[in-house]
């Protein structure tokens, strides 16, 4: 282990004894002979007998099939595998497996309101939405399209359309019109499913006009479901109410589930495009099935009963991430309003009264809370509490510890890092391992990562690409509309071919823990030597008059290079030749002289995309071609005015040695 490695939280015996992982590893001895010293071995078993791994979680967890699969995998060749074919299921069939009266199915808070939602109640909403859709045609293979908030009646919603083998795609109301245009009109939706509005920062935002737009744009959409969420009397011209659908129902008609292909299409998800078209990304019915069941099962621990929360918007993975859950017979928590209202506590209190079991949100948002120095051990009852779930960016060491000094000292803390590509985490939380200071404890099981150097060799112990050598049963099966898969192979495959390049920079030490350390096509590369942004922002973080930043490196033409560093300051705080000192030892001495900008500006913002990334690269190409790209997306940006500040410094001069 490396020196530098501080343990903040060790699992217990009775942790070990009793956690899903363990009794995985009984049932693999009794039922199928194997036995393993540690996790290492475990997962070195899990990618060298991928089929064989990957059959015995479907039948540990007793995936319900309605026809048996022939073979679990025809070829380990990359996009081109196939999985257990001849397998036929459905997804929403294995989640209301679980249905119960001992529990609810989900727990609702907004930011006016809490709701307990019954079994009963959900199916009785799902039996009514499908038979809504049956009368309106859609069937095996068609796209439903949601524009709604993280509610209760979205899962309904998804849930409904699963049960019949129709596609879902949805699309958070927060994004605007032409952002929800570029998405939908690549799939074609039939069918639109649309509330009235939602409520943010304790202000009501209106989204009549924008379901016109969206409605005239794509002509595929033939009808709409409409759901008031703001106003629960208010209509939606050419549309049918959902009280109305329920109204309807046939409660003596049982709910339907269409067994369709292991392979099917179950949901579309979108890159960010930021710049260019945003893939429309395609997952099966099987593929997340299995790996929601073992990723949740064996990496989080969820059990039966169990509150599980994500702060998610329905335009994240995340959102499809967390009602997973539900397969598990755990009970996803569900949140639609800002997590910084009435202030950073909000989300904090949920955790004590509901109680929630499991807490997962963004790393920005731990590192906002850590600045904020928030009163949560002082405060709270947090006893309840097993385990905090960080991804969307790295998290930062001083993050970490933090956690175990002001939240809760013996949570632990499951730092993750996976995507919308494959709507789960390649690495993440390990019942078995310690938890080491800005550390990812492990990969996870049938994940076959390694940190590959340009020349294409692993590398351990430094800073390589995260590499996928072998298929997983959650990568796309395809992006829609993409002839020949040629969109997707040059997506993932093109630098190291028939292997999977994720674009991350990741350091896997040899005890298993690893770091992802920013995006591969962000790199700093100075003299040669590769930095993950993540390692500036990470001591940055520390730094009290710092809100945000954003750090480039510009490659010059005579070989040299500008290393431009973008401050956004808290309140209070000035720019001075202080402040620049001080950012400069802090970086000299906790990383190294290379790790230095040569430039330091202040603008008013750093541009994120809606999903939360800061646009390190869109800024790089404006910065280093003068002028913004042609295909940028400005409604792809979460506050696409933050751009302007940068073209700005370009249009300004700020940069014309560049």
């Amino acid at each position: 282990m490396s020196q530098q490695q501080k343990v903040l939280w060790k699992p217990t015996k009775t942790f070990i004894k009793n956690s899903n992982l363990k009794q995985f590893e009984k049932w693999l001895q009794k039922e199928k002979g194997l036995t393993f010293d540690n996790y290492d071995a475990l997962w070195q078993w899990s990618i060298d007998e991928l089929a064989n791994f990957w059959a015995c979680i479907a039948e540990y967890f007793g995936v319900l099939f309605h026809t048996p699969y022939q073979q679990v995998l025809d070829t380990r060749s990359m996009p081109d595998a196939n999985w257990f074919e001849g397998a036929t299921l459905n997804y929403a069939e294995n989640i209301f497996r679980q249905k119960t009266t001992e529990r609810p199915a989900l727990i609702f808070q907004n930011e006016l309101e809490k709701r307990t939602i019954s079994w009963a109640e959900l199916s009785l909403q799902v039996k009514a939405i499908q038979q809504f859709l049956q009368k309106e045609g859609i069937g095996k293979g068609d796209c439903v399209a949601g524009y709604l908030p993280n509610i209760p009646e979205a899962i309904a919603c998804f849930l409904a359309v699963n049960t019949l083998g129709a596609v879902w795609t949805c699309c958070s109301p927060d994004f605007g019109e032409p952002t929800v245009i570029e998405r939908f009109s690549q799939i074609q939706p039939k069918l639109l499913i649309a509330v009235d509005g939602y409520q943010y920062n304790g202000k009501q935002f209106n989204r009549f006009e924008a379901i016109t737009t969206i409605r005239q744009a794509i002509s595929s959409i033939e009808q709409t479901l409409f759901i008031p969420y703001l106003d629960k009397t208010a209509r939606l011209d050419n549309s049918v109410a959902l009280a109305q659908v329920v109204v309807d129902v046939v409660e003596a008609q049982p709910i339907e589930f269409t067994p369709v292909p292991f392979s099917h299409p179950i949901w579309v998800l979108y890159s960010s495009g930021t710049t260019g078209k945003p893939k429309a990304i395609t997952h099966s019915h099987g593929g997340c099935l299995v790996e929601q069941y073992k990723y949740l099962a064996f990496h989080n621990d969820v059990k039966e009963g169990e509150h599980y929360f994500w702060f998610s918007t329905t335009g994240w993975m995340m959102w499809n991430f967390l009602q997973s859950t539900m397969l598990l017979g755990a009970v996803p928590v569900l949140f639609d309003g800002s997590p910084a209202y009435p202030n950073m506590m909000t989300l904090w209190k949920m955790v004590e009264e509901l109680p929630i079991h499991h807490f997962g949100v963004s790393a920005p948002f731990l590192t906002t809370c850590m600045k904020q120095d928030l009163p949560i051990q002082e405060q709270l009852d947090l006893s309840a509490l097993r385990s905090i779930g960080s991804t969307g960016a790295p998290l930062p060491a001083e993050v970490f510890e933090w956690i175990y000094k002001k939240v809760k000292k013996d949570v632990w803390l499951c730092s993750m890092s996976g995507g919308t590509d494959v709507c789960t985490a390649f690495v993440g939380g390990n019942p078995y391992l310690p938890v080491y200071k800005g550390y990812i404890q492990s990969r996870s099981l049938g994940v076959a990562l390694f940190g590959y150097t340009e020349a294409g060799d692993r590398v351990t112990n430094d800073l390589g690409e995260m590499i996928i050598e072998q298929p997983m049963p959650s990568m796309p099966i395809y992006f829609w509309n993409d002839l020949n898969k040629e969109r997707y192979q040059s997506s993932y495959f093109q630098e190291y071919p028939g292997k999977w390049r994720h674009g991350d920079w990741i350091n896997i030490h040899s005890n298993g823990s690893l770091i992802i350390q920013g995006r591969s096509d962000a790199t700093l590369n100075r003299n040669g030597i590769r930095i993950g942004t993540a390692e500036i922002y990470g001591v940055l973080d520390k730094i009290t008059a710092i809100k945000d930043s954003l750090i480039l490196n510009l490659e010059q033409a005579d070989g040299e290079d500008i290393m431009p560093l973008f401050l956004v300051l808290n309140d209070g705080y000035t720019f001075t030749e202080t402040l620049v000192k001080t950012i400069k030892k802090e970086l000299r001495t906790k990383c190294s002289p290379r790790h230095v900008p040569n430039k330091f500006l202040t603008v008013k913002d750093i541009p994120y995309t809606l999903s939360g990334k800061k646009m390190e690269v869109p800024v790089k190409k404006l910065l280093m071609g003068r002028t913004l790209p042609e295909n940028i997306n400005r409604d792809a940006i979460r506050n696409p005015e933050a751009m302007g500040y940068f073209v700005e410094f370009v249009e300004g001069g700020v940069f014309e040695k560049i």
